[in-house]
């Protein structure tokens, strides 16, 4: 992700998503400070201000699949939830703090996996070292 610039990351996003132009230069450029801010001095992150994202629309216009695309882009978990079927802290059915927890277990279960394959490919590296010699 961070060699791309925000007219690349709308290319890769319109190889999956047709039309909504605007909505895709408006997430890239978002998603390109937010990383130019996690890469930028100490010093200065605080004068980049991050763009949080709102996508709002009808159904089926493709605010899920951007969003969707845009974090298998970026390496980040996602999660989509129907805030219709959640309540307040206290009443019967999901509380949205469970969103959070969903979210952490989603990014823990992709750190995980990133490990899981960086050991395996050493394993078979080491595995071919031992029946080679």
């Amino acid at each position: 992700m961070s060699e791309l610039t925000p007219r690349q990351i709308v290319a890769e996003l319109d190889t999956y998503i047709v039309g909504q132009g605007e909505a895709k230069k408006s997430v890239a450029i978002a998603l390109r400070n937010r990383w130019r801010r996690m890469n930028a001095a100490p010093e200065i992150r605080d004068e980049i201000m991050p763009n949080n994202i709102i996508l709002i629309g009808p159904t089926g216009v493709g605010k899920t699949e951007i969003a969707r695309r845009l974090a298998r882009l970026a390496g980040a978990p996602f999660i989509k939830v129907e805030a219709t079927k959640f309540t307040e802290v206290g009443y019967v059915g999901r509380d949205v703090e469970s969103m959070i927890c969903d979210l952490m277990d989603i990014a823990l279960n992709m750190i995980r996996e990133e490990h899981s394959e960086g050991v395996q490919e050493r394993a078979r590296e080491l595995a071919d070292e031992r029946i080679l010699d």
